[in-house]
């Protein structure tokens, strides 16, 4: 079947007719103001969320691109990164750069890696090492700048285990990765360890702190035990941290940061010899919208640390209210022992994508996983009011299908269920291309 064109219109559309058609569809999306999302948003209130608007929009037009245009926008990404560092334990050498979000932290990472063994280790074949645990990006970053990925199996408790990393170094290991938190499970990697044994072999350490970076240093200071994760730890020599997650920014602000000024100029691209001029870039993009770096710098002085202590402490305590009574719910289990607002949980009583496709019944928006199969999810200020709500709704999807054995055979469970069983992997990543299509098509 022919897929549908939709044309530009011969004739413009008045724009209050499409405000009104924006709405209308907007209607159809997943409902984060009121907290049955578990992913995608991070929302704290709408006073917050009308002065990101303003901010960003004082902002709308510049464009990050050349800094030297717009000084404003050079002032808030120096002064982001000046914060962000302090935050992580940074001495003033470490510097770094904002980007649009984590995947393109981490793809400037492992690209940063990437130059500087060429640079300094003449090496041509480069390998990163990371647990299985490690973000879908470090993937990404391995196929867009061909740097083999080393993966190794978590432990027990779904942290990075160090051993088998130091089985997975070679002469051409540029780095090694660690997760603060870890996506799937929330649970922070021994990062300590992990340096160290980068120190030791003269490669570099990186800390993918996206999620966790702007939650981490404050739950630390409520005095719950996170080990060190940043510059802290002798060996650690990048992080990224997405501002646009716990640090309540707009959407496409986050920010990696590297040990010294040395490191980060294997990052930057410059072109001397464009008809154009001078061509220099510090990241990924060329255009950058200078309303999300507005917003970031506002957003951290909005809040400062008094602010975002208070919003740690809320949050941490939804979450444990959230994970207990989710742990209550017969039959039901966290997985491992996550450090902050992110976790996982399953169920050997029933199909848990079953359980799933109930609670979307129910209104909830729960994404799923596979190695173990689980749903996972990640707290945040949205959360305060419907914990309750969520676990009540938890119980009942789970005694449901205790009651109806069949129903797990209807809905999306079946198919995630022989995705995550399917040995040819092959065979998934081309289910999955196919879903990508049918995705961006009219």
């Amino acid at each position: 079947m022919a897929e549908k064109k939709v044309k530009i219109p011969e004739n413009g559309i008045n724009r209050e007719e499409i405000l009104r058609e924006l709405e209308d569809i907007h209607k159809g999306d997943a409902n984060w103001k009121e907290g049955r999302t578990w992913s995608l948003v991070y929302y704290a209130g709408e006073e917050h969320n009308e002065f990101l608007k303003k901010v960003y929009n004082t902002f709308f037009s510049e464009n990050g691109l050349n800094p030297m245009a717009f000084p404003s926008l050079k002032r808030f990404e120096a002064e982001v990164l000046s914060m962000s560092a302090d935050m992580l334990g940074g001495d003033d050498r470490v510097v770094g750069a904002m980007t649009t979000g984590g995947t393109e932290s981490i793809l400037m990472a492992v690209k940063t890696y990437r130059e500087w063994g060429k640079a300094k280790k003449k090496i041509e074949k480069p390998e990163m090492v990371l647990p299985i645990s490690a973000h879908p990006a470090f993937e990404k970053a391995a196929h867009y700048f061909s740097v083999k990925p080393v993966h190794y199996a978590v432990g027990e408790d779904y942290r990075a285990d160090v051993a088998a990393a130091r089985e997975c170094i070679n002469e051409n290991t540029v780095l090694l990765v660690g997760s603060a938190p870890s996506y799937p499970h929330g649970v922070v990697d021994p990062i300590p360890e992990l340096a160290a044994l980068a120190l030791e072999k003269e490669i570099g350490m990186h800390v993918d702190s996206c999620l966790g970076g702007y939650l981490l240093p404050f739950v630390k200071k409520l005095g719950y035990p996170i080990p060190d994760y940043d510059f802290r730890a002798p060996g650690v020599t990048s992080i990224s941290a997405d501002v646009h997650k716990y640090g309540f920014a707009a959407k496409g602000a986050s920010v990696v940061l590297y040990k010294n000024a040395a490191l980060r100029r294997h990052q930057f691209f410059v072109y001397p010899d464009w008809p154009g001029g001078l061509y220099g870039s510090p990241s990924m993009t060329g255009t950058r919208p200078g309303g999300s770096i507005a917003a970031a710098w506002a957003a951290l002085r909005a809040f400062g640390v008094d602010g975002y202590m208070k919003n740690a402490e809320k949050i941490m305590n939804i979450t444990i209210k959230l994970r207990d009574g989710v742990a209550a719910v017969p039959g039901v289990k966290i997985i491992g022992k996550p450090d902050m607002s992110v976790f996982a949980f399953t169920t050997d009583e029933v199909d848990v994508f079953a359980v799933a496709d109930e609670l979307e019944k129910r209104g909830w928006h729960i994404d799923r996983q596979q190695s173990p199969n689980c749903l996972h999810v990640m707290v945040t200020l949205a959360h305060e009011h419907i914990s309750d709500q969520f676990v009540s709704d938890l119980k009942s999807s789970v005694e449901y299908l205790k009651e109806n054995p069949t129903a797990a055979k209807q809905g999306s469970a079946p198919m995630y269920g022989m995705m995550a069983t399917i040995p040819d992997r092959g065979m998934v990543k081309e289910f999955a291309l196919e879903f990508l299509d049918s995705l961006y098509t009219v």
